[in-house]
């Protein structure tokens, strides 16, 4: 009888150095029958290093499910050294060239989007191919190539022990498809708000304390980051939560469909990855309270937030971020140039050290 107890470990490699971009490694289960998942693979160079990752500590050269949770160069570039060189079971990804059709037929029958009289069917998924979701596209063609099964990942899909919260079918191409800037040569639209954000010099200089929280409800972020997959595990009763580049409404609609599923994120909760290099326009007092839990309810260090960001990235995580998961019973640790892992009932590694938790931060950037 195997009396070795289930075991998960989570890795987060390094991506970029003045930017930032995800490359994760999962590991979970018994000794002997492990699966082994990865989501995003950042640049080619941390692609490169996921497979030496997953060849040393992992000891294989299989991985049973490839995520790519949004096509961004820094989250889907680095996936084709990972299916170049590695054993891949599945590659889940979204593929909206394989819906042509369906969207044209969206942006016709809408009375605010016109579609550009030039546009066909041919043109427009070329496109899709080559422009607008290149990198997703240079996946397939790998996977194709190899003959490695592929799915897409949206809402209630289950991607081995993960369950995909976000995003719906529907609105990922009828919605965040079709109004991103990305696609906006090839309609003229009679209304649409722009998301703008001039860049700014960072000065710290508004104070914060655990009672005051200066992080704003309503911050938005591209749809592009929206249509991030959102996945949660439950490992030895805690919660694992992997978030993306996912925003404000994303996030709510997963907590909202994990709700309809009776399971609410919050309780349990061990891992979160903060979204989008901790930005502060991709998480709101309000979604952290549903899906962390409120200030104070929370144990001190009682759940993990990791974030991934380059070693010299001068604006993230915005300090306003990291300690609103503090104030929420959050340990945060940054990437910042190295490899960081989170287990529960795994063996420890005689090279790796403990990291070292963000501090909370008495003085914060502004908002604006």
């Amino acid at each position: 009888m195997n009396n070795q107890k289930f075991g998960y470990e989570i890795d987060f490699l390094p991506v970029g150095d003045g930017g930032s971009g995800d490359a994760i490694a999962v590991r979970y289960g018994n000794p002997g029958n492990y699966k082994v998942m990865v989501v995003d693979g950042g640049t080619k160079e941390s692609g490169k290093q996921l497979v030496e990752h997953i060849r040393k500590y992992y000891e294989t050269n299989f991985v049973d499910y490839v995520v790519n949770t949004h096509p961004d160069k820094d989250h889907a570039s680095g996936l084709t050294e990972v299916l170049q060189n590695l054993d891949v079971g599945e590659l889940w990804l979204h593929r909206p060239w394989h819906y042509i059709r369906d969207i044209m037929n969206h942006i016709n029958q809408n009375s605010n989007l016109i579609l550009d009289g030039r546009v066909t069917e041919d043109s427009l998924r070329r496109k899709f191919e080559d422009e607008y979701y290149r990198y997703a596209k240079e996946l397939e063609d790998i996977a194709l190539d190899r003959g490695i099964a592929m799915d897409e990942p949206y809402t209630g899909c289950q991607i081995g022990s993960f369950y995909v919260l976000s995003p719906y079918i529907n609105w990922y191409l009828f919605d965040l498809i079709v109004n991103s800037d990305k696609t906006e040569d090839i309609k003229i639209l009679a209304a649409k708000e722009k998301l703008f954000h001039a860049l700014k010099d960072i000065s710290f200089n508004i104070a914060e304390s655990f009672g005051l929280e200066t992080l704003r409800e309503g911050g938005k972020t591209s749809n592009e980051n929206e249509s991030s997959v959102i996945l949660y595990a439950k490992f030895n009763d805690n919660g694992i939560l992997l978030t993306g580049d996912a925003g404000n409404i994303a996030l709510n609609r997963a907590y909202n469909y994990a709700i309809s599923c009776d399971v609410d994120i919050s309780q349990n909760l061990k891992f979160i990855q903060i979204p989008h290099h901790g930005s502060r326009r991709n998480v709101s007092p309000s979604i952290l309270d549903k899906i962390v839990g409120s200030r104070g309810k929370q144990p001190k260090e009682s759940i993990s937030a990791f974030v991934s960001v380059g070693e010299n990235d001068p604006k993230h995580p915005r300090r306003v971020v990291t300690n609103a998961f503090i104030r929420r019973g959050c340990k945060v640790i940054e990437t910042k140039g190295s490899a960081k892992r989170h287990r529960d009932n795994m063996p420890g590694r005689v090279d790796w050290i403990a990291a070292e938790p963000a501090p909370f931060y008495s003085k914060v950037e502004s908002y604006d």
